[in-house]
């Protein structure tokens, strides 16, 4: 048998991967022209289109406008800094319940269930060594999150530690964050927290734990893109930095009593590739300052699962996007993770929520063993590229950001470039090019959803399809007759196209069903004012028109067409086809049906 075995190694060792056998090696123009005849069948190019067109077709513009290839390819830039992370991440619960004995039940559970640090949200109100209770301080770090009373809240910890006579984690976090808590404009006398900064940052490093958590999601959460949520984070870093080293700390020092926190989204790579343009922005930074060569200081980054592209309704679809976000932030290389519970957006996440949420990372780490490999995503051509481009377009961003506060000048600007970014998300999502599963696709009028206690980290947070929600939140009292042509073969796509439409902004149908010409049509119709046809083309041009006809003289006030509104011989008042602006088309639909 051993013989057998090193033979067998030894030809092994003499035999190439076959991968690399030369037949195996394609060309740039042979995977365009496979790729080409993939879209062909698809009808998303043309027999005239050049097979190169494919790389058109499929890149992808983020809302910076960043190009994301389909296709990574070799002669990029060089490798972006690596995450330090070896092994698995920290699994981090949010602990944000306003009555202090369910918040301390709701983390001893969460500690029992395998999560290892907690994210504590504490406000004039929090009894802290209530929420604390029982829990092993040594053994699982604390990172605090009080916008409003830092300091006060700092204080309390470092004294329930010293009252339980204990040390802290060195993983904890006091969580100071004063420009966070201007940017979300949240009361608090900011150059004071700011001039208590020194005081906070010798307290923390004389307990050995962190005093800074710069919240990039500060911007994230009032709908900032990447760029700006990683311009952000560097800007407010800096700040914090260069106040720590006029005021006597040392460069190592004051950059070691920081960490980041970024927001994981469902779009994977650009997480990926944030995550990664974080730790490259923060290492130019620290180079710049004047840190020495042989010393490494790397960005400690907590990423959170992002609150705006939670639904409020369907909101089982959260799961999925929680583990598509946690995924990305694990391959990005975040050291902690925090995976906010699907019922998140309907308010106070409940136990059944809390438990998925953390077993999302449990998941990913012990199941799919994500966090075996270190930096998957590193020397991918896509990644780096991506990181490259992020990293450029949010240094010029923050260098924008640096002269304005240098000029003195407030956040005034920089919420307005937020707010363009809002409008156009909010513009891909109206015409559905940004779909959101559940909310302005495949919606679910039926659904009843889960009671939640209010949550006022919601109030903070401008979610993507709130227009949407808005619609829901008060349906339609009347339904829209949707008048099918032909059989249910002939009328079904476009019959499920529209319902699906209206369904998104609150408003049922009813449905005619099947149908051979006007007659049968007028006998299912019950007197709604506004009507929508579905039906093939050839059936509009065959009774369209007629069918229009009769629907008005029996009561029709509004007549709209599924299609193209020309697809009738006959005036039709609104139209429904792919690219329509469905939040407009929607309100106008309700005024008339109201």
């Amino acid at each position: 048998m051993t013989d057998v075995a090193e033979g067998a190694s030894a030809d092994a060792a003499a035999t190439p991967l076959a991968l690399a056998q030369p037949e195996d090696r394609h060309s740039r123009e042979e995977w365009e022209a496979a790729t080409a005849a993939v879209l062909r069948k698809a009808r998303k190019l043309t027999d005239e289109d050049p097979d190169a067109a494919v790389w058109d077709r499929l890149t992808h513009t983020t809302l910076d406008g960043i190009a994301i290839s389909p296709l990574g390819v070799a002669g990029g830039p060089e490798p972006s800094v690596r995450p330090r992370r070896a092994g698995a991440w920290d699994i981090r619960a949010l602990v944000s319940n306003p009555d202090a004995k369910l918040a301390n039940e709701e983390a001893l559970v969460d500690l029992d269930g395998g999560v290892t640090s907690l994210w504590v949200a504490v406000d004039e109100t929090t009894d802290l060594s209530a929420v604390l209770d029982g829990v092993l301080l040594d053994l699982a770090p604390v990172v605090l999150d009080a916008p409003t009373v830092p300091t006060e809240a700092a204080r309390a910890l470092l004294a329930y530690a010293a009252e339980r006579g204990v040390a802290l984690h060195p993983d904890s976090n006091l969580g100071a964050d004063p420009l966070g808590a201007m940017l979300r404009d949240l009361p608090l006398a900011v150059e004071e927290a700011i001039g208590e900064l020194r005081d906070l940052a010798v307290q923390a490093k004389g307990a050995g734990v962190r005093a800074i958590v710069v919240d990039a999601t500060a911007a994230h959460d009032l709908g900032a893109s990447d760029v700006q949520e990683l311009a952000w984070s560097i800007s407010a870093g800096v700040a914090y930095l260069r106040w720590l080293t006029d005021h006597g700390l040392d460069l190592v020092d004051a950059a070691n009593l920081i960490e980041f926190r970024y927001a994981a989204a469902d779009e994977q790579f650009p997480t990926i590739a944030k995550l990664r343009a974080a730790r490259q922005l923060w290492a130019s930074v620290l180079q710049h300052s004047g840190l020495a060569e042989d010393v490494v200081v790397e960005q400690r980054q907590h990423a959170v699962t992002s609150r705006p592209m939670l639904s409020k309704y369907d909101p089982y679809v959260n799961m999925l996007r929680g583990t598509v976000a946690a995924f990305a932030a694990g391959v990005g290389g975040a050291d902690a993770v925090t995976v906010l519970p699907f019922d998140s957006a309907l308010g106070q996440p409940e136990l059944f929520g809390r438990r998925i949420a953390r077993n999302v990372s449990h998941l990913l780490i012990d199941e799919s063993h994500v966090a075996v490999v270190a930096d998957p995503a590193g020397g991918a051509y896509a990644v780096e590229q991506l990181t490259a481009d992020l990293a450029a377009a949010a240094w010029t961003a923050f260098q924008q950001l640096e002269e304005e506060w240098e000029a003195g000048r407030d956040l005034t600007e920089f919420r307005q470039r937020i707010a363009a970014t809002v409008a156009e998300r909010e513009r891909q999502v109206a015409r559905r090019t940004r779909p959101l599963t559940g909310v302005t696709e495949f919606p679910n009028l039926a659904e009843q959803l889960p009671a939640r206690e209010p949550d006022p980290l919601n109030d903070r947070t401008a979610r993507y399809g709130a227009s949407f929600e808005a619609l829901r939140d008060e349906p339609a009292a009347t339904p829209v007759f949707l008048a099918t042509l032909g059989t249910i073969a002939q009328h079904t796509a476009r019959a499920t196209f529209a319902t699906n439409l209206f369904a998104a902004g609150g408003i049922a149908v009813e449905v005619a069903g099947p149908t051979s010409g006007v007659d049968e049509l007028l006998a299912k119709y019950d007197g709604q004012p506004v009507v929508c046809l579905a039906g093939t083309d050839a059936a509009y041009a065959e009774w369209g028109a007629a069918a229009v006809e009769a629907l008005r003289a029996a009561g029709a006030q509004h007549v709209i067409i599924a299609g193209k509104p020309d697809a009738v011989d006959a005036e039709v008042d609104d139209a429904a086809a792919m690219g329509v602006d469905a939040l407009a088309f929607l309100t106008s639909t309700r005024e008339k049906l109201s």
